[in-house]
């Protein structure tokens, strides 16, 4: 018998968990017990769609809320801790923009919404952003940009991690207006900076681009400011302490 249930589990495209647990299952009546077969098939399709969606955001290092401390932040009224820490607003399709100095925890924010989006069922993408623009021009040079632009069109979230470390040239700088221009409006866009706007030409070397980019992120946008001493530097004192 249990051949034949594998069996027809692989029929309807059921996969092996069904007829490996079926067994384990307890109940008093078929219904109860169908009850209990199909929760337990639908437990494990929702962490299996969480995994595929953590992979496919390809985050550096996952990061939670769990260990993250909010008194550096400075949160404007027009968001609040429950959105941040809920990811709610990516269903508007908002903007952040974490500016501060180094070492204040700027990326594990943007990692930990990223992680919440995706256990939410959001698709999330998240790089560096001198990489991102590196892979831009690879996929422009093979042949590929479309491709690419429309596996990035697919995100729900797009996270651009240390925005303005490293300045472009200028055919990086308009591949990456390209993405936030498709970004508008229609999906949300999380930027980790410690460069203020005024000196966003710097990076990109052409003030009407500078200001056509500054225009799309800022609009439906939240800024939250970090302040303080690194943390890296605190963790380190307090090791040699």
């Amino acid at each position: 018998m249990h051949e034949l249930i594998a069996a027809y589990c692989n029929t309807l495209k059921l996969g092996s968990r069904i007829a490996k647990n079926y067994s384990q299952i307890e109940a008093e009546t078929h219904e109860e017990f169908l009850a209990k077969l199909l929760a337990m098939e639908i437990e494990a399709r929702e962490l299996n769609r969480k995994n595929a969606l953590l992979k496919q955001a390809q985050f550096d290092v996952l990061k939670t809320f769990g260990d993250f401390r909010f008194e550096k932040m400075s949160i404007p009224n027009t968001i609040d801790v429950e959105a941040i820490k809920t990811a709610s607003f990516v269903d508007k399709k908002e903007n952040l923009i974490l500016y501060g100095s180094v070492g204040l925890g700027k990326t594990h924010l943007a990692t930990a919404m990223g992680v919440e989006a995706c256990n939410r069922g959001k698709r999330v993408r998240f790089f560096r952003t001198s990489s991102l623009v590196n892979q831009l021009l690879d996929a422009k040079a093979e042949g590929s940009l479309k491709r690419f632009m429309k596996q990035l069109n697919k995100a729900d979230l797009i996270i651009c991690d240390e925005w303005g470390f490293i300045p472009f040239e200028k055919e990086g700088a308009q591949l990456l207006f390209q993405v936030i221009s498709d970004c508008y409006e229609r999906k949300s866009l999380i930027i980790t900076t410690n460069l203020e706007f005024s000196k966003w030409n710097s990076i990109f070397y052409d003030e009407k681009l500078t200001s056509a980019i500054i225009d799309r992120i800022i609009h439906h946008s939240h800024l939250i400011v970090f302040e303080g001493s690194s943390n890296r530097l605190e963790n380190s004192l307090m090791k040699v302490r």
